[in-house]
């Protein structure tokens, strides 16, 4: 039978499937509820395993479950090291060495003592633990900066710390544990030194060598473009494998120096790599906390006291900013960046698992109170994913580093068209902005007060200037079919594909120009092509933004504007969609409809709006005169004012 009893447990097929089942669902219903995905995998973990009894990995799976673990954290941390690109440090460059040289040894000593006065452990296993503590987690760390979107500089310290202190702290706990057994066995002490330098020699020589064989074989066609990223996992599985016979842990230094070589390596074929390895990390991500929560012992649990929640609050509210003040000491990072990374330090899957193998290797040394580790790292781990996956997103924002809550558009491509478009989503307070190489076509726009780029949106130069963390849409009009097309291609996997927009291309008619239904961005204005959508604006038609109301409902709306052309809508909470056909308007109070009208409805307006100012200027002025009058009697003077600005409605239409 494919299921058993469950008292018998589940087949290991059957425990693979809902292993996947549960991780992906727990990613898309946090991504529909705007919840960190990280409490929901915590949450499902719990309820299949230790709550309900349906799934225990040790018992399902057996003993493939720590090589399943190591194997997936490894593939993690490579994947981390192929983010860190070194060109891209720039300004965080000063803040990750402080982070790596002086906030690991820092963070190693002040978890140590937490450990020690806090918890009440040995000062062996303080020590030992007190190194796993330097990660901070990237496998929490990653779906929380998605979620926070956080601004370049924190956003690239918290990912370069996670990624490279989770080597260095696990290399940490094994001087620990070499320590430990110098002191207990007959072990010399220059004998656990020369094993420790020659595993670290070995993994930094076998990353360097994986990572440079790959680039070199890549780079000269050596190797076919469909067997690329299986040699890939080949090599890295090897790499891991070799350095962990070597040292134990090891392997984690190896692949994390692996991944950074070829992500500095300029490969052509680095983007794929990257995207596939990035599927590979959130499947494995979810995977290994549903197992690691499942797997959980509530009994172990039982044994923690007290001093388990002083030792929590101790990491949090001490340990971690005491780490992060000294390591910035006299350094150039702004006050409220160096505040978000003192509250901000989750812990996860690395952590939980070296942990909980260091746990029982001391045991078997003779340290009793090694039992410990693994029930005490849990708890830090639930705890900082929950607080820490609640928080960071208000937090980042309270300081000014995370993106607005209004979600804005890039226009690329400065024409009559966008620019109308861009001035009138600005007045509505929707975040815009115009890039386009060509500065004199961005003039306009920057008179108007929109924010601009000039340069080429897919330049290194945007991607390290530009925080695009305040933009979830973007829009391709230029009048370059080719490029337009490139941009929502090579920018969909960022920003969605359903974000991805851009003008029709002029040769869509023809089957010799078509192009496959995956390449490109989602289709605005009906069809339109840019030069149809500027020849409009020549002829007098105007961009307009325009408000539904209880009393101003879409059907009012659409009897007073019958010719007016409808293509986006901002919804109640801000966010700006553009239509496409068959697109669903989906009207209601507070929706705001983004439209062209023809050149008779902007004239009206216009002479409405001239008389609207007239009117303005007459009531002002008579009061001006009445209020002169009143002070030459009282005075025997003469009154002067200055007359007040004003402001245009569209009142026909709702309010503008």
């Amino acid at each position: 039978m494919a299921v058993e009893t469950a008292a018998e447990g589940l087949a290991p097929v059957m425990a693979f499937a809902t292993i996947g089942a549960l991780g992906v669902g727990s990613q898309w219903l946090a991504w529909r509820l705007r919840l960190p995905a990280i409490v929901l995998m915590l949450g499902a973990g719990l309820i299949v395993g230790p709550v309900t009894g349906f799934m225990d990995p040790a018992r399902d799976i057996g003993p493939l479950l720590q090589p399943l673990i190591a194997v997936a954290v490894a593939i993690i941390l490579f994947e981390g090291g192929l983010t860190l690109n070194i060109r891209r440090l720039r300004d965080a460059a000063e803040g990750v060495r402080r982070l790596i040289f002086v906030g690991a040894p820092v963070g190693w000593l002040l978890s140590t003592l937490a450990l020690r006065f806090a918890a009440g452990l040995s000062w062996e296993s303080s020590a030992v633990f007190g190194g796993i503590m330097i990660v901070t987690g990237p496998t929490v760390i990653a779906p929380l900066l998605r979620q926070a979107r956080l601004a370049r500089r924190p956003s690239a310290l918290l990912q370069w710390e996670a990624i490279l202190n989770d080597p260095v702290g696990a290399l940490a706990a094994v001087l620990a544990f070499e320590i430990v057994l110098v002191l207990r066995t007959a072990t010399s002490v220059s004998e656990a030194v020369w094993a420790l330098a020659w595993g670290i020699s070995t993994a930094t020589a076998l990353g360097v060598a994986g990572g440079y064989g790959i680039a070199w074989a890549f780079r000269r066609g050596h190797v076919p473009e469909f067997m690329k990223v299986p040699v890939l996992i080949s090599i890295l599985l090897a790499v891991f494998g070799i350095s962990d016979a070597v040292l134990h842990e090891s392997g984690l230094l190896a692949v994390t120096i692996m991944g950074i070589v070829i992500a500095n390596a300029e490969l052509a074929s680095y983007t794929e790599i990257r995207r596939f390895k990035e599927y590979a990390t959130i499947l494995l991500v979810s995977g290994v906390f549903i197992l690691l929560a499942a797997a959980l012992d509530f009994g172990q649990l039982a044994a923690l006291d007290w001093r388990a929640a002083l030792f929590v609050v101790a990491v949090i509210a001490l340990a971690r900013p005491l780490t992060v003040a000294i390591s910035f000491l006299n350094s150039s990072v702004p006050l409220k960046e160096q505040i978000l990374l003192a509250f901000t330090a989750p812990r996860g899957v690395v952590l939980v698992a070296v942990a909980g193998l260091f746990g029982e290797r001391l045991v078997e040394a003779g340290v009793t109170d090694g039992s410990l580790i693994g029930p005490l790292a849990f708890v830090l781990v639930a705890v900082t994913v929950v607080v820490h996956g609640f928080t960071l997103r208000p937090f980042a924002r309270a300081l000014g580093l995370s993106g607005a809550e209004t979600p804005g558009l890039i226009i690329v491509g400065a024409s009559p068209f966008t620019k109308a478009l861009a001035e009138a989503l600005y007045r509505a307070g929707v975040p815009v902005l115009m890039t386009d190489p060509n500065y004199g076509r961005l003039i306009r726009s920057r008179i108007e007060g929109v924010p601009i780029f000039a340069g080429d949106i897919l330049s290194e130069a945007a991607e390290e200037n530009l925080e695009l963390m305040h933009y979830d849409t973007i829009l391709a009009a230029t009048d370059n079919d080719a490029y337009n097309t490139l941009i929502g291609t090579d920018l969909g996997p960022e920003f969605g594909r359903e974000k991805v927009y851009q003008v029709a291309r002029e040769k869509r008619d023809s089957a010799r120009f078509a192009l496959p239904p995956g390449l490109g961005g989602a289709v605005i204005a009906g069809d339109m092509t840019l030069r149809e959508l500027d020849r409009m604006i020549h002829e007098g038609w105007g961009v307009r933004i325009t408000r539904l109301t209880d009393e101003f409902g879409f059907e009012d709306w659409a009897e007073r504007r019958p010719d007016a052309k409808l293509i986006g809508r901002i919804g109640p909470n801000a966010g700006l969609s553009f239509l496409i056909d068959g697109d669903d308007v989906r009207p209601g109070p507070g929706v705001r409809l983004v439209t062209m009208t023809t050149p008779e409805t902007e004239a009206r307006l216009r002479s409405e709006r001239e008389a609207e100012k007239g009117e303005t200027k007459t009531r002002k002025q008579s009061g001006r005169d009445r209020q002169a009058d009143r002070e030459a009697d009282r005075e025997g003077g003469q009154g002067n004012g200055t007359g007040d600005g004003f402001a245009s409605v569209d009142r026909s239409a709702g309010g503008a």
